[in-house]
């Protein structure tokens, strides 16, 4: 059963769910809308991202980013979370690369993988709604609740840093600026062979005329 917008807020009062900061302007007809929190970071940029400090955060054309989010969940037993990127940020070319689903007993902040499909950068502000949850409730509490390794994570660690700094290759982004600068390349070199080829034909042409003239000049000698 998915929660509604009142069942959300009910099942929040009673603590079997917690958001925090709870705000229920957030709450919509069926879903939660989670912000940008505060630290981020791109494979192109290869550092961690104060996105509180920066205001926002820019993932370029072809760039993977992460970004943790503003709220903490804790979910109960009986509890499940599915989420997707919201709709403003699809229709420009963000798709999200995480798992969907926030496992039952989750504790912790989301941090979720995002990809640039589109040819321009696009910007994410801090507090921004970016992610839309809608929270099932299952029949019964699972025997087994969430115990993995983001348990209680509240903010990006080392293992997420070095995914973004450490990456051996080039991220996808660079791949694509190398290309553009390789088409660039290409174009004024191939001017540069239309210029010299124009060049030798003019000078072949000359060539011929003084060969010519020497030659009528032998002719009437």
């Amino acid at each position: 059963m998915i929660l509604s917008h009142q069942q959300i807020k009910e099942y929040c009062k009673k603590g079997e769910i917690s958001i925090t900061p709870y705000d229920e302007s957030q709450i919509q007809g069926a879903s939660y809308d989670l912000r940008v929190g505060d630290q981020g970071g791109t494979t192109s940029g290869k550092k961690l991202v104060r996105i509180n400090e920066t205001g926002f955060l820019t993932i370029k054309p072809g760039d993977f980013a992460i970004i943790i989010t503003l709220e903490q969940i804790n979910l109960g037993a009986q509890y499940v979370g599915r989420f997707g990127l919201r709709s403003k940020f699809a229709r420009k070319g963000l798709i999200a690369t995480t798992g969907p689903q926030i496992d039952p007993g989750f504790h912790g902040r989301l941090i979720v993988g995002l990809t640039n499909l589109s040819p321009k950068p696009i910007s994410i502000s801090h507090k921004d709604d970016f992610l839309s949850v809608e929270i099932h409730r299952l029949e019964h509490p699972t025997e087994k609740p969430y115990d993995g390794p983001y348990q209680d994570k509240l903010e990006l660690g080392p293992e997420e840093i070095e995914a973004i700094t450490e990456r051996e290759g080039m991220a996808l982004s660079e791949v694509l600026t190398t290309l553009q600068s390789l088409s660039q390349n290409m174009g004024a070199l191939t001017k540069d062979i239309d210029t010299l080829k124009w060049v030798i034909g003019i000078g072949v042409a000359v060539v011929a005329i003084a060969m010519a003239v020497v030659g009528a000049i032998v002719v009437l000698k």
